[in-house]
């Protein structure tokens, strides 16, 4: 019978000091990881996981790579302790989308960790030439949310709010220019919003404000190789199964602006019968959405299964 089990790697915001120090004591294979990751980037990732400082591990020129490692080291965890069949899917929230890509065959951990390196350093780049912001609205409907965004935009697309994430219902992300952003952000609370939280970024991450990071991916990706995935990746952009080498490059360069479907990700895998998802990685963000999306499926978070967690 075809597994009914789909791995879930989660993005940025869920790195912390600390991570993957444990497993890295625990396990030789996972050290092998880390060295990797150290070996290929130039610099002590490894320690900046076990150790921090906090400042330099959120920077996004380094979240994201350390996050993919940790993640990738929790998968080798994961496989060798268990007898959990092949997966029916993978997928990644934003980010993550990379660590699901290497987990499916269709990226090496190498050409991940460099491409989530890149893609970190153009976002960076592109939040200090077009500075924007984030609000997470909670309690409100999509339809309601998305009306908001569109009055609070202005003329031009740089000028613009929109959703980012649809992580879980009444749990939606908004990103863009700031004071289009801070528009949406009044509008919600006055349309009964039962809760929007400003969140600690300088970068709309899923907005038009990443178009020239996008310009500068679509290089990175078409220079590195990308096989046919040995699984489907449930794409953020259109929550829909991916597998070929150019459905992949298309979709790396469009998440960076488009939403992330997470909902619908979570909610097409159900409906292919997946009965059971593990998330693989730092901390249990997902773990939590899921519960909310499809809270009669069983959930895995493999850190806090393992032990592992550190907070």
């Amino acid at each position: 019978m075809e597994s009914r089990i789909a791995f879930l790697f989660p993005g940025q915001g869920s790195q912390y000091v600390g991570m993957g120090l444990k497993a890295y004591q625990s396990y030789p294979f996972v050290r092998e990881v880390f060295e990797a990751a150290d070996d290929i980037l130039g610099f002590k990732l490894s320690s900046l996981c076990f150790y921090g400082p906090t400042e330099s591990l959120t920077d996004t020129l380094n979240a994201q790579a350390a996050i993919l490692t940790v993640s990738m080291a929790y998968l080798r965890v994961h496989q060798s302790s268990t007898e959990t069949a092949q997966p029916a899917f993978v997928a990644g929230h934003s980010m993550g989308e990379y660590t699901a890509l290497v987990a499916a065959g269709a990226l090496s951990f190498a050409d991940g960790l460099r491409l989530v390196r890149e893609r970190g350093r153009l976002m960076k780049e592109a939040g200090e030439r077009n500075p924007g912001s984030m609000a997470a609205v909670i309690g409100m409907t999509v339809e309601a949310l998305e009306a908001i965004c569109r009055e609070a935009s202005g003329p031009t697309e740089m000028q613009s709010v929109r959703i980012a994430n649809y992580n879980a219902p009444g749990q939606i992300v908004i990103s863009g220019e700031e004071q289009a952003v801070n528009r949406a952000i009044s509008l919600a609370k006055e349309r009964g919003a039962r809760r929007v939280v400003s969140l600690a970024v300088s970068i709309a991450s899923h907005s038009p404000l990443m178009r020239s990071a996008a310009d500068g991916l679509h290089t990175a990706v078409d220079a590195v190789t990308i096989k046919p995935a040995h699984v489907p990746i449930i794409a953020n952009v259109t929550a829909r199964p991916i597998t070929t080498p150019d459905e992949i490059r298309q979709e790396l360069v469009a998440q960076l602006t488009s939403p992330v479907r997470w909902i619908e990700s979570v909610q097409y895998m159900a409906q292919q019968g997946v009965s059971t998802f593990v998330e693989i990685g730092p901390k249990d963000v997902l773990t939590g959405l899921q519960k909310r999306i499809a809270p009669e499926m069983a959930v895995i978070n493999a850190e806090s299964e393992k032990g592992f967690a550190q907070v």
